[in-house]
């Protein structure tokens, strides 16, 4: 048996319920893992309203990425994986568990210098600002890339991530605490959406011209200052809706006349095969560089929780005060005490 935290009736943080339930058995071509972190999404606390349902076939258990050890080992591995092994995994649910099995494509290895808790703040999060920037947008070196809820977990991989690959990240963040961390952490500039009109901070910023790339998961509520921000030929990148999935007006005749590219992307719904290239390209051109000599990305921690107080962990998320990660201290561990 396990310890996994469950939702027996959507609704508010306080329907998560921690209790034994059977541990899962790896399937041909998965491994388990002995969970020790895993870390908030947005997505889980759509899931937990009972507003995102995990794909057919896979756990209903709330959570999209944890870092732990590898405990058994399913057949038919294509990959050497040894039992202890320090491994983070992308998962499409299961996180907020004691185990979890999964397909070792969703494996990573984790940077020798991380924690658990630091791991477990990768794979969903990172992957996702890389599939968008990389996959779905292909960002050049020099493009302005405007990456909204810039102190978000998304938020910040993207800004180090745009500064890896020579390009320009700008933000937007409701606090000057937030966009002051955004710019430390490699943003030219940043605008407090609710002092200001970002809109014209992008104009100023980049001689009128407008931003080449637009990370935006807020969606409704933003359109208009987002095709004004938008450069001729700019991409817009949609990967969630906070402020709303309507919109009334003149969406398509301005996205015409700037002739903007309106993209759409999901990490969750992709296929096996998607997720496995995805985190190969990442594995060769992002994760050297949390560690070693050229140690130049980190995970940033906003908070950590014990599992019996995740209802606390999603009342912080959905109270907005994050900067960076919040992370579900599962096992806890001498390593991830004192490292």
């Amino acid at each position: 048996m396990m310890q996994a935290v469950c939702v027996d009736v959507p609704g508010g943080p306080e329907n998560l319920v921690l209790r034994s339930i059977p541990r899962p058995e790896p399937k041909d071509g998965e491994v388990l893992i002995k969970v020790h972190a895993a870390a908030l999404n947005r997505a889980d606390l759509l899931q937990r309203r009972g507003l995102y349902p995990p794909p057919a076939g896979e756990s209903d258990i709330i959570g999209l990425e944890v870092a732990g050890t590898v405990d058994t080992l399913g057949q038919r591995l294509k990959r050497n994986w040894k039992p202890d092994d320090r491994v983070m995994a992308l998962l499409c649910g299961g996180g907020y568990a004691e185990y979890v099995s999964v397909s070792e494509e969703l494996l990573m290895p984790v940077p020798n210098n991380l924690t658990f808790c630091q791991a477990a703040a990768v794979p969903e999060a990172w992957l996702t600002a890389f599939q968008l920037l990389v996959f779905i947008a292909q960002v050049k070196a020099g493009e302005v890339v405007l990456v909204h809820a810039g102190a978000s977990g998304v938020g910040t991989a993207a800004v180090q991530l745009l500064r890896l690959f020579g390009a320009v990240p700008i933000v937007t963040a409701g606090s000057q605490e937030k966009l002051q961390m955004a710019e430390e952490l490699g943003a030219a500039a940043g605008f407090n959406y609710k002092e200001e009109c970002f809109m014209q901070g992008v104009h100023s910023f980049s001689g009128g011209k407008g931003a080449n790339v637009i990370l935006d998961c807020v969606g409704g509520s933003n359109w208009e200052k987002n095709l004004s921000s938008l450069a001729v030929d700019g991409r817009w990148v949609l990967y969630g809706t906070m402020g709303g999935r309507t919109v009334e007006g003149d969406l398509l005749g301005k996205l015409l006349s700037k002739r903007g590219h309106l993209l759409c992307s999901l990490l969750r719904s992709r296929s096996l095969q998607y997720k496995a290239e995805l985190i190969q390209a990442f594995e060769e051109r992002v994760l050297p560089y949390f560690s070693g000599q050229a140690a130049t990305l980190r995970p940033v921690i906003d908070s950590t929780f014990k599992m019996e107080d995740v209802a606390e962990a999603h009342r912080h998320m959905e109270a907005n005060r994050n900067m960076g990660k919040i992370i579900i201290n599962v096992t806890p561990s001498e390593e991830n005490l004192h490292h």
